[in-house]
């Protein structure tokens, strides 16, 4: 089921485009991956048991390890490269950058089936990374009281609400929200954005529904 590596190069290069590199590492900011490739170096204490379940030992090192196919088979995920915090660094040794989970394309909650499975969509990838943008300016903003915040490592996004009023951004993102929950969800209400803790396996980041009015 796995969408044709050119499409998802194609993705990769917009998205790029779109949101700019690292100016550090000139990794893309935004990357769509398939989630049975991911790999990565992980410290921790792990044990060691066979096939049969029989327990061999208990050790702590650092290993390579699957990063999402434990729990998630066979789907496109959309993530963000962050940098890793301090207090993270030991179990993360391979680099202080790591890219992490914003979206995986897929129907509800399904990780496993054919039937959950969706291709992955740069209007869907486009869509999740200008809201997390947008809160991330206003939260930026709110403290700092700068209305245009400099984001160093976003070398040539363009902030899509710049130049708006607040009742212009408000009824576009409506528009947005209207088209997409429709077309993904048909008369379902309400749009979530999941995402993943490696460690617990599950979180949620709750975009605020399409129906919400202030009081």
């Amino acid at each position: 089921m796995r969408e044709a590596e050119s499409i998802v190069k194609v993705i990769n290069s917009q998205l790029k485009d779109l949101y700019g590199v690292d100016i550090v590492t000139g990794l893309p900011i935004f990357r769509v991956i398939w989630s049975d490739d991911e790999m990565e170096h992980r410290h921790g204490t792990f044990d060691d048991i066979t096939a049969n379940g029989i327990y061999l030992k208990t050790v702590t090192e650092t290993r390579y390890l699957p990063k999402y196919k434990q729990w998630i088979h066979g789907r496109h995920i959309l993530e963000r490269l962050v940098l890793v915090p301090e207090f993270q660094r030991h179990e993360l040794p391979a680099s202080n950058m790591s890219y992490e989970p914003l979206h995986v394309f897929r129907k509800g909650d399904d990780n496993e089936t054919v039937d959950g499975y969706l291709p992955p969509r740069l209007d869907v990838a486009k869509f999740i990374v200008d809201s997390v943008l947008a809160v991330q300016a206003y939260s930026t903003m709110m403290i700092t009281g700068h209305a245009n915040p400099d984001r160093p490592t976003l070398a040539r996004y363009k902030d899509p609400a710049a130049g708006k009023s607040t009742e212009e951004i408000v009824e576009h993102k409506r528009k947005e929200i209207d088209g997409l929950v429709n077309e993904l969800f048909g008369d379902e209400t309400g749009l979530m954005g999941q995402t993943l803790s490696r460690n617990q396996g599950g979180g949620e980041a709750i975009i605020v529904p399409h129906t919400y009015t202030k009081e």
